[in-house]
């Protein structure tokens, strides 16, 4: 029986060395292709009116049709990479329950699509707004000039080609390290364009820290996969567990659900993790051109009010505590924008801090409540505010600030009430990149499946490796997202099924390992230089 006459619901359970291939090419019922048009139709138009409803509600708005129109493009593009992103990291979810035969393979990429946009709504934003803090702090503050749509569109743009290049040579590649190496790019090409040093047009600690996770993260992946592997033989003494499959029938119920759950798991926590990615970005767009409704968080209530004036006063102390003594000249902005930038403290950062801290409490305080700040101060309200919330979030963890511990835990206070008026995400906004990321599951996968489940390992996958790797790949992304921090799907878990194949002895086919490991280091300088050279033709342009 060949790939092409055989289908999901008949399936030929004759004893066989070498089972049949997996059908992945089962064409698509033209009803499914309507409701997949649909569902895209019904998305666009959730996403307008939502904006239309946000704008009207806020009071102000855009003027002429040319903001609509960026705004309208950078949208679908920011989508379009969420879209992306589903086909080209959930290919590995459902790679492993496909080649076990858990799951018929059209059956799976719409349960697998299902529960990445579950895992998108339940988000906490901790990962989109970390990715953000990434920009250059000008660039965030200007994000409606003509630099800012400049640095979205080469970003964005640079992202999606690198993950559809990866994609079509089949290479497990990572979409975070592609964003992260688009973000670092424009950081540069911005600073280059200022007559700065390349390195300063980025935030090197937190470029670091990002950079270890996305490192690690398939280290873990390939040892503590192998490790459970080697455990569940030595608990689950069940042969079938770690053989190759040898007929063409579903594995046995209690397995078929241990993979189908550990399938779920990582499809959930991918949409929880690499959804966010995206969300920050399409939030910057919306503040950009539609501040009033968006650059603060309206939906605050006015009892909110009290607690953040309390938290302002309680870190003024502090604050005016370690800048006794200083004085400062001209604008506060200034001297704690270039602390954010270059991360050194001056005699003007602390005085300069304290005044913007307390004229940030005095214009809430006045007007009563975050909803009620009028139109025209919105922009520079959220820009004070961000300012404000990254400069407490450096210097919690700058050694030359000398803060006490309880000093530290106060002021982080008042950053989550900065972050609350500021770093949000409007219902709409996940479900829009939910429908992206989820769709996005379900078209393109199978190049990526092919080489997870045929080409890592000289042997079929086998149920036990399916679960561990899988397993792994869910707690390390799971883990990941409570921290706040991007991971890289495609890494954990082809990195998790190569440490199962070499601990269960089935070997490896080292020269897929080598694609993947060039892909994995070609990837950030590459997004670096498209995003680069994006952002200078685009910067040229605008």
């Amino acid at each position: 029986m060949t790939a092409q006459t055989m289908t999901a619901d008949a399936v030929d359970s004759t004893p066989s060395s070498t089972p049949a291939r997996i059908p992945l090419d089962r064409p698509l019922d033209i009803r499914a292709v309507l409701i997949f048009l649909a569902v895209i139709a019904g998305g666009l138009f959730f996403m307008a009116y939502s904006i239309y409803s946000d704008i009207a509600a806020s009071g102000g708005g855009p003027t002429t049709i040319l903001p609509f129109l960026l705004l309208g493009v950078a949208l679908l593009i920011a989508l379009g990479f969420e879209f992306v992103n589903g086909f080209h990291d959930t290919a590995n979810a459902v790679a492993t329950v496909i080649y076990t035969r858990a799951l018929a393979p059209q059956f799976a990429v719409v349960w697998s699509g299902c529960f990445n946009l579950l895992g998108v709504l339940v988000s906490t934003g901790a990962v989109a707004f970390g990715i953000v803090s990434l920009l250059p702090v000008e660039l965030i503050l200007q994000v409606g000039s003509s630099a800012g749509y400049a640095m979205v569109f080469a970003l964005l743009i640079s992202a999606i080609i690198w993950n559809l290049g990866t994609w079509w040579l089949g290479l497990p590649a990572s979409s975070s390290h592609t964003l992260i190496g688009s973000i670092v790019g424009v950081g540069i090409a911005n600073a280059l364009l200022r007559g700065q040093d390349g390195t300063a047009g980025i935030d090197t600690g937190k470029v670091t820290e990002i950079g270890y996770a996305l490192l690690l993260s398939p280290v873990f992946g390939f040892v503590l996969s192998a490790l459970l592997l080697l455990l569940m033989k030595f608990i689950v003494r069940k042969p079938e567990l770690y053989t190759a499959p040898t007929t063409n029938a579903p594995p046995p119920l209690w397995i078929r659900g241990l993979l189908v759950l550990t399938c779920t798991l990582v499809s959930f926590f991918h949409g929880s993790n690499d959804g966010q990615k995206g969300m920050g970005l399409i939030m910057l767009i919306l503040i950009g051109v539609a501040p009033t409704a968006y650059a603060l968080n309206r939906a605050l209530p006015p009892s909110q009010t009290s607690t953040f004036v309390a938290a302002s006063q309680a870190a003024s102390q502090i604050i005016d505590a370690h800048g006794a003594g200083y004085d400062i000249l001209g604008d506060p902005r200034k001297a704690v924008t270039d602390y954010v930038h270059a991360h050194v403290i001056s005699e003007g950062t602390y005085p300069s801090l304290s005044v913007l801290v307390k004229q940030i409490a005095d214009q809430v305080q006045q007007f009563g409540s975050i909803a009620k700040q009028p139109l025209d101060k919105v922009q520079n309200m959220r820009n004070d505010m961000y300012l404000a919330s990254e400069s407490l979030r450096i210097l919690a963890k700058d050694k030359q600030s000398e803060l006490k511990p309880e000093e530290i835990a106060t002021l982080g206070a008042y950053k989550k009430q900065l972050d609350l008026s500021t770093k949000f995400i409007p219902v709409w906004v996940k479900i829009c990149v939910a429908i992206a990321l989820g769709l996005g599951t379900m078209i393109g996968w199978k190049r990526i499946v092919v080489t997870v489940g045929e080409k890592i390992g000289k042997t079929h996958l086998t149920y036990g490796q399916g679960a561990a790797a899988e397993l792994i790949a869910a707690a390390t992304i799971g883990a990941a997202d409570g921290l706040g921090l991007p991971v890289s799907t495609t890494h954990v878990l082809s990195s998790g099924v190569a440490g199962t194949m070499l601990a269960n002895g089935s070997g490896v086919q080292w020269s897929t390992l080598g694609s993947i490991a060039l892909a994995w280091v070609l990837t950030l300088p590459a997004a670096i230089l498209l995003s680069g050279t994006l952002y200078w033709v685009f910067h040229s342009i605008f």
